[in-house]
């Protein structure tokens, strides 16, 4: 009920943004299965905008810690598991662009086992990190930037 919860919050939100983004038009956004698909198979964006992104995740390994200074990420997973840790300190942190920092690890953080069904919201500033993936991680993304609406 609560990941139900959470996507319904997450499309209501999107929705509302994207109606927002684009008033040519009624705020309709629509990517064909077909776009989607080829979006999946390598992970990659679908939206950019000012205001928030629409991304898709594959991964296959980990990766490096994340810190957004100015987004939040909103990940529903869609197939696989993997561990993923939030909060600590980032260990050996450099700024690769403006607002975004990576880090090679994270300590004191929290642990935890995403499966296909989770939601999970990562609050801007936040360390995250996919310590281990198992097999093939498949995640839906939306970023929202600071001040359009979840913090």
């Amino acid at each position: 009920m609560k990941s139900f919860l959470a996507l319904a919050i997450l499309a209501f939100t999107s929705a509302s943004i994207l109606a927002a983004e684009q008033p040519q038009n009624n705020g309709v956004v629509h990517f064909d299965h077909e776009k989607v698909s080829a979006a999946f198979a390598s992970g990659g964006p679908l939206l950019l905008t000012n205001n928030f992104k629409v991304q898709t995740g594959r991964r296959t390994g980990p990766g490096e810690v994340e810190i957004h200074e100015r987004d939040t990420d909103v990940f529903y997973i869609l197939e696989g598991t993997a561990t993923f840790v939030t909060g600590g300190k980032a260990v050996e942190p450099r700024t690769v662009s403006a607002s975004e920092i990576r880090a090679k690890e994270i300590t004191g953080g929290e642990e935890r086992k995403l499966a296909k069904g989770d939601v999970i919201v990562i609050p801007r500033g936040v360390p995250h990190w996919f310590k281990q993936v198992d097999g093939t991680f498949v995640y839906f993304v939306v970023k929202v930037v600071e001040g359009t609406g979840l913090r």
